[in-house]
This record gives C-alpha cells, sequence and structure tokens, in this order.
C-alpha cells in the first residue's frame, strides 16, 4: 500500500496538469462550460473568491480542500494545484540534466517570509481588496503563464505545422490568429515563471513554503490532519534516503522529525525508505517509541523581508517611470495631431462582471476570459483599473469587439467576477456606451463616405444622418447601445477615433431595438 501512494499522485497531478493547461491553451474553446467548472471547482482562491460573490455551497470547491487537507494534509498542492504541479515537473527536469547527482537536504522554515505573504494576501481581503491575492493566487499565477506565454508558443507551433501541411496539400490543421502581445502582462509573466524556475529546480517546493499564501495556510491547518507522515524512530537507521527525496526539505534526521506545515504530501519518502521507517499513518498512532516533535523553529536573525520590500519598492518606481514616460511621449505626439484626443471616463468591463466594484473586488486575474475570448476582445489592463486592478482584462476595443452572441467569459470565469448570461441576457447588457467625436470622423474632416461604425453596429445604436454634400454622419442612440465596441474597432480614424465606447462603473439594461412590421401584404396578396 505504501508504494502505491507515489505512483497514484504522479498519475493523477499530470491528468490534472494536462486539462487545466488545455483550457488555457486552447485556441478553439470548443469545451463546454460544464468541463471548465468541473476542472476550477477545486482551485483554492478562486473557489473562495466565488463562495465571497456568488454566495452558495455550489461554489466551495474550497471546502473540500479543507476537508481534504484535514485528513491527508496538504495533498492540494501536489494532486491539484497546477502550479505546484508545474514546479514538480521542473524539479524532475533539473534532476535529469545536472552532472552531479541532486540531493534535496533539511532546510530551516522560513517562517517570517511565509506568514508575511499569507498576511499580504489575507489583509487586504478582509477589506474587499483582491488584488494582492490575485497577484499571489497559484492558480492565477499559472493561468497568466500560460496565457500569456504558453498560449502564444502553442498558436504559433499549430501555424507553422499549418503551413507545412499546406504545402504538402492537407489541409487538416487550420491557422490560428495570433493575438497581440500586452507588454505589462508578459513581463510580469516572464519574472513569475523566471522565479519559479530558479526555486524549483534548485530548492524543489520552496517556493510554496516560502511565497505561496495557500500553501502556507493549509500547511497550518495540516498541522491537525489525521494522516501524517511518520519516522519510526525505533527502526530509522539515518540513511538519510527521505530526506535527499523530500522536495520540500522539511524532514529533520536530526531529531527524526517531519515539518508537517511544509510536507505538500509527494510521498517520495516513502518510495525512498528502505526499512520502512518512515510510513503514513494515523497521526494519533501510538507505534512509535517516542512521540512525533514537530519543527519549530524560529525565525532567522537574517531576515530577507525587508531586502525584498525595498526591490519591490524600486522595481515599482522604475515601472511607474517607465509608464509615466510612455505617457508622455503619447500626450507629445498628440499636440502634433490635429485629432481631439479620446479620453474614457471608465474602462469596459465584460459583460456580466455587475459593475466596476464588483468585478475589481472579486478578479483574480486569472486571464481564464483573456484566453477564451475568441475575438481577443478581452485584455489584461495596465492602469486603466488603477493600480487596484493591476492585469485585471478589460474589453479593449482597438484589439476586438465583443461577440453580440458570445457568452463564453462569464461561462468560464472561476470567481464570479463575470457572472454568467443567457444570449438573450447578454444583448441587452450595457457595459458602455459609444461617444462620436464629430471633429474627428473623416466625414467631417475629409468629406468622404464612411459608415462602418453604423455597418458594424449589432442593435443599430449607430445609425447615419444627413450631413451635408449628400454625405451621411453618424449618431449615436445611447438608449439602443451595449457598448460592444464593434462600432470603434471598426473605425478607420487613427490615432484617436471618431466614435469610442465609454465604459460605465455601473453595468446597466439597454432597450431593444424596433422591428417595424412591413406595411407589404403577404405573399398571396401580390400581384404575380
Amino acid at each position: 500500500m505504501i508504494k502505491f501512494w507515489k505512483p497514484f499522485r504522479v498519475i493523477l497531478s499530470i491528468v490534472i496538469l494536462l486539462m487545466v493547461a488545455f483550457i488555457f491553451l486552447d485556441f478553439r474553446q470548443n469545451i463546454s462550460s460544464s468541463w471548465y467548472q468541473t476542472i476550477t471547482y477545486l482551485q483554492f482562491v478562486p473557489s473562495v473568491t466565488r463562495f465571497l460573490t456568488v454566495a452558495g455551497i455550489v461554489s466551495a470547491g474550497f471546502i473540500v480542500v479543507l476537508l481534504l487537507t484535514l485528513i491527508f494534509g496538504r495533498v492540494y498542492c501536489s494532486f491539484i494545484c497546477p502550479l505546484g504541479i508545474v514546479q514538480d515537473v521542473i524539479s524532475f527536469f533539473a534532476k535529469k540534466f545536472r552532472r552531479k547527482k541532486f540531493r534535496f537536504k533539511y532546510g530551516k522554515p522560513k517562517n517570517m517570509i511565509r506568514y508575511s505573504f499569507l498576511g499580504i494576501a489575507i489583509i487586504p481581503l478582509l477589506f474587499g481588496s483582491v488584488i494582492l491575492t490575485g497577484l499571489l493566487d497559484p492558480y492565477s499565477n499559472f493561468g497568466r503563464i500560460f496565457t500569456n506565454l504558453g498560449r502564444p508558443l502553442y498558436i504559433s507551433t499549430n501555424n507553422l505545422l499549418a503551413e507545412l501541411l499546406i504545402r504538402i496539400k492537407v489541409y487538416s490543421m487550420a491557422p490560428e490568429q495570433m493575438a497581440s502581445f500586452d507588454i505589462p502582462a508578459v513581463i510580469y509573466s516572464v519574472i513569475i515563471l523566471g522565479v519559479i524556475l530558479v526555486m524549483a529546480s534548485k530548492w524543489g517546493r520552496l517556493y510554496c513554503n516560502t511565497v505561496c499564501p495557500v500553501g502556507t495556510f493549509l500547511g497550518l491547518l495540516s498541522r491537525f490532519s489525521i494522516l501524517k507522515i511518520r519516522i519510526d524512530q525505533s527502526t530509522c537507521n539515518k540513511c538519510a534516503k527521505c530526506a535527499i527525496a523530500c522536495k520540500s526539505q522539511c524532514i529533520n534526521l536530526k531529531d527524526q522529525s517531519v515539518d508537517f506545515s511544509r510536507c505538500v504530501g509527494c510521498f517520495n519518502c516513502l518510495n525512498a525508505c528502505e526499512d520502512k521507517s518512515i510510513t503514513y499513518r494515523l497521526s494519533f498512532s501510538k507505534k512509535d517509541k517516542e512521540p512525533l516533535k514537530v519543527v519549530e523553529q524560529a525565525p532567522e536573525k537574517k531576515n530577507p523581508v525587508n531586502q525584498s520590500k525595498r526591490q519591490f519598492i524600486s522595481d515599482s518606481l522604475v515601472l511607474a517611470g517607465a509608464m509615466l514616460g510612455i505617457k508622455a511621449t503619447a500626450r507629445a505626439e498628440d499636440k502634433e495631431s490635429k485629432l481631439i484626443p479620446i479620453e474614457k471616463e471608465f474602462p469596459c468591463s465584460p459583460p456580466g462582471s455587475v459593475g466596476l466594484k464588483h468585478f475589481n473586488n472579486s478578479c483574480t486575474a486569472c486571464h481564464l476570459c483573456v484566453s477564451a475570448c475568441p475575438n481577443g476582445a478581452i485584455r489584461p489592463s495596465l492602469l486603466q483599473y488603477g493600480l487596484e486592478g493591476f492585469l485585471q482584462p478589460f474589453m479593449d476595443p482597438s484589439a476586438g469587439y465583443c461577440n453580440f452572441d458570445c457568452t463564453v467569459c462569464g461561462e468560464v470565469c472561476p470567481t464570479g467576477a463575470i457572472l454568467p448570461l443567457t444570449i438573450e441576457e447578454k444583448q441587452v447588457t450595457q457595459i458602455g456606451i459609444a461617444k462620436f467625436v464629430k471633429h474627428n470622423c473623416v466625414v467631417h474632416t475629409d468629406g468622404t463616405l464612411c459608415g462602418a461604425c453604423s455597418e458594424h453596429c449589432p442593435t443599430k445604436a449607430v445609425k447615419m444622418i444627413p450631413y451635408k454634400n449628400e454625405l451621411n454622419i453618424p449618431e449615436v442612440e445611447p438608449e439602443l447601445c451595449v457598448g460592444c465596441g464593434a462600432c470603434e474597432h471598426a473605425c478607420p480614424v487613427r490615432p484617436h477615433r471618431a466614435i469610442y465606447v465609454d465604459g460605465l462603473e455601473v453595468q446597466q439594461i439597454a432597450k431593444k431595438p424596433e422591428i417595424k412590421e412591413s406595411k407589404e401584404g403577404s405573399l398571396e396578396e401580390f400581384p404575380f
């Protein structure tokens, strides 16, 4: 039975990793919404956020995780968490490519760091802000990495293979359009991936036991779990094989104890011990001659937290300076243009997000909606929502428009930040209102024909009215507009468009366009 635990863990974790990765990488989005929800149900932070937002036991997948932790320990970190499984994959290949034999060794717990990150994640959440929780959430970090780095590589590979097959007249694969890169999101994803690569390749699950707030929280709970890793001190010969195999570096052979708050339940130690001196059994078992001592280490004297904070502040200032420089450059370019700059009061949050307050307080920026949007209309934000909404998705008509019949983003959202809508509800959900800037329109400035905005409007909120010289110019009926951005996306004017969508702080219901009945007679009455 002991030898069974590790193979079971490896098989199940690989299956879950492939399934979660696929929902972020699949550019055709042909998976049913129930399939998405089943996969994301047990992801801890999205489940907690959805429970607080939607308020229902159906959304409480995190309760299942808590129960599993109380019984088996931190198995969530090795079986269910996709970012944790990625670290195992990195650690596995790192050992294969090392020239010297790779060995883990016991490391003292860095409690000051881990509890600081836990506080950073929990305290803002108690006050209604989810931004720091989302930036530290392992599932959301996994999503950002796979959406911003993995998906472009995935689509590029598909397009390359499609091109090669087309050359030999095989048309089984079709090339897909590559979404535009969002530099801030890509940079953040590269930094997180780099940190994980270094930590996982050298120290195994150090990221889970220092940075990840979910790991720290479940570690506190796992102290009271029913089943634990136990060392039989009467038969243990201190060969160190279990400690060498322990990627959490939590087995202390000096006093033959296990820091179960850091054990992620990988069960590597069970297979490593040839004498069967290390077992996985009931925590209140009296088989050992001496009771198990849980390692309680005092915080290290050298505290790297302050240095990390200084580095974080320094990086933030550099990023802010760069963004200000970009903004100043953009303003300088605007002065040279004769067009009136567009100034949006609010960004557009995805349909079903209720309003900006609800969305900003619920979205963990996992970017699953970014990956799922078929038109690429949803993109990660920089400062569109302010600092509290960093990397949270927003509707960007310059990249794409919101499909009138699409409800995918609400179906896949794991946190409840975007609530699911029926097609009928979606088609009257007003996320913003189009505004026309006559001074920028080519009909006014160049005296040329143009009706692109009106032609692409699905609700006929933009109509063409007589202007001068037998020309027609756009006019917006705000009560009919849903803010889909089709008009802004179609407008040919650059750099400042003649029509744009200004978001609403709270989403409204638009009026349905009146369909005028034909006054002509029926076919039976037609004279021919």
